[in-house]
């Protein structure tokens, strides 16, 4: 367990400092913001569905569904989770479901009641979108994760 957590913990330094590079490269679009319900953690993984809005200045919210799929240690149960992650593209506007797509990267997250959980991703069409290096993310409930993790939006309601 605590190898883990090591290499996730190097899995996502590495792509942070990688990401810094294009990150560059890239204005911020808006923030996108997800919430959902219950989430268990199987061990060596989980998945879990949120509903996401993209806000941008000027712009109408952009709804899409997301599905994070987690491989590595996840042990514990969440009653709900928010997350929000700052949205950076190659162009200042993005159309309807201009962030559809898949992304990868690492993640961690803690909880006892409480917690709190960080995740690096990058993907979108051709892996030109990151969502903020560092997401911020927020979950009750008790739980432990650490290891790669993939996130699927697709448009919404």
């Amino acid at each position: 367990m605590r190898r883990s957590l090591i290499l996730a913990a190097a899995a996502l330094a590495m792509l942070a400092s990688s990401l810094g590079g294009a990150h560059a490269q890239r204005v911020q679009v808006g923030v996108l913001e997800c919430r959902g319900g219950a989430s268990v953690g199987f061990i060596v993984g989980s998945v879990t569905n949120l509903g996401c809005v993209l806000r941008a200045d000027g712009m109408p919210e952009d709804r899409y569904i997301a599905t994070i799929r987690k491989v590595g240690l996840d042990l514990g149960i969440t009653q709900e989770s928010a997350l929000a992650w700052g949205v950076f593209a190659p162009v200042a506007r993005l159309g309807p479901g201009g962030l559809s797509g898949d992304y990868v990267g690492a993640q961690g997250s803690a909880t006892l009641g409480v917690g709190v959980g960080g995740n690096v991703l990058v993907g979108g069409s051709a892996n030109s979108i990151a969502l903020q290096p560092l997401s911020v993310q927020g979950q009750v409930g008790v739980s432990i994760a650490a290891g790669l993790e993939s996130l699927e939006l697709r448009p919404g309601r």
